[in-house]
């Protein structure tokens, strides 16, 4: 297991272990309170978590079993993930069932053999690169919960592989749009939550891009609107990609509305 895959999971782990914190005392009329995404409650949040959990587990130690879940998916395309998180939410054992999915997922993806790739929806992935996918998607179905909730979230330096997985990801929201990717990098200069700038990028680029790794995060996971953020493009393709970032697989999403 590399040094990079052993902080991912760590960082998993942790992000995890905040969300479940938050909802381990929650009674049924809490489990029930709406968020963000609509017709989705706190329940069926930690169940498309858990779910997504379970298929990744399934993409990296079970063959016949993933291809069970793509044909599911092949033949429901529109509804299917959403029915399995809403099927998941009524279970009594939800956090239960969670909370071990998240553990033997962990030790799978440690386990993993390096330089080879699991099949996923998109993609087939490395280890690393689920784990960061799993970190990225718990950390933002977790934002949900916590605004839900009405709890305040204090950002860490764990956003920073979502961070490096929405640069990454720059050239695939372009063509998920049909658009062209920028010939060019980009340099982009974001505000850690420690302080720290993290960088990535030509320092010579014409096209820039600077504001918070928070606020970056939550435009490329689509949990806050452009106008609602700090983030500072110069350039007109640094302007575009800020209108149709993702960090995430499959098509864009309606996003959110300004504040």
């Amino acid at each position: 297991m590399t040094d990079v895959l052993t902080q991912v999971l760590a960082d998993l782990a942790a992000e995890g272990d905040r969300l479940d914190a938050l909802v381990a005392g929650l009674d049924d009329d809490g489990w029930h309170t709406p968020t963000p995404a609509p017709g989705w409650d706190v329940a069926t949040q930690v169940a498309h978590l858990h779910w997504t959990d379970e298929v990744a587990l399934k993409a990296a130690t079970d063959k016949a079993a993933w291809d069970e879940v793509v044909l599911g998916a092949i033949a429901d395309p529109e509804g299917f993930v959403d029915e399995q998180a809403y099927a998941l939410a009524r279970r009594p054992d939800l956090l239960d069932r969670w909370r071990r999915t998240r553990t033997d997922l962990r030790a799978a993806l440690a386990a993993y053999p390096q330089g080879e790739k699991m099949p996923w929806f998109g993609p087939p992935m490395s280890a690393t690169s689920m784990a960061t996918a799993r970190l990225m998607e718990t950390w933002a179905h977790s934002l949900d919960v916590h605004e839900g909730l009405g709890a305040p979230v204090e950002d860490t330096d764990r956003i920073r592989h979502i961070a490096h997985l929405g640069v990454r990801t720059r050239n695939f929201a372009f063509g998920v749009h049909g658009l062209d990717a920028p010939p060019d990098e980009f340099r982009i200069d974001l505000v850690s939550p420690s302080g720290d700038v993290w960088s990535w990028g030509p320092e010579d680029a014409t096209q820039t891009l600077t504001g918070t790794a928070g606020d970056f995060c939550r435009l490329v996971t689509q949990r806050v609107h452009r106008a609602d953020t700090d983030l500072v493009a110069d350039g007109a393709e640094v302007e575009r990609w800020l209108d149709i970032a993702q960090a995430f697989a499959g098509q864009p999403g309606e996003g959110r509305s300004p504040r």
